[in-house]
């Protein structure tokens, strides 16, 4: 059992996924990015700090542990399904990733330039790293 979250650039997670079908993506961020900013392509939405109250979602584990027994499932012979998690910029993931792992979650992956990168020279994101600057597949609402 690893005590650490692995992280994996953008096109090294889209990579898993495509190699390991239980991979689940979720979508760290407040459901305003993920709606209107977009989100990786087949990422399940699990927000770690939303609107209104703009504070740590309490039952962050147990929504996660809902999708992946009703997806793909924990505990089978194989292992956890690896849990991959997105942000904008791979810190929020990361926090969300070390409380998986402290309540029993054992394959935990942190993508590192989240979906949208650090913010460039001209305060603008998606030009210097990231899921979208990487070009793998997403969309919008």
């Amino acid at each position: 059992m690893s005590n650490q979250v692995k992280t994996l650039t953008p096109p090294e997670a889209w990579q898993l996924m495509n190699d390991d079908q239980r991979v689940v993506m979720i979508d760290v961020r407040s459901s305003m990015e993920f709606l209107f900013v977009g989100h990786p392509k087949g990422s399940v939405h699990v927000p770690w700090i939303d609107a209104p109250e703009w504070t740590v979602n309490p039952h962050f584990v147990a929504e996660v542990r809902k999708v992946m027994l009703g997806g793909i499932g924990m505990g089978s012979a194989g292992g956890d399904a690896p849990v991959v998690l997105i942000c904008r910029s791979g810190k929020r993931s990361l926090e969300a990733g070390k409380l998986l792992l402290e309540n029993g979650f054992t394959e935990v992956i942190n993508v590192s330039e989240g979906f949208e990168g650090e913010l460039d020279e001209d305060h603008h994101r998606s030009t210097a790293g990231g899921w979208r600057f990487h070009g793998l597949p997403w969309e919008q609402c």
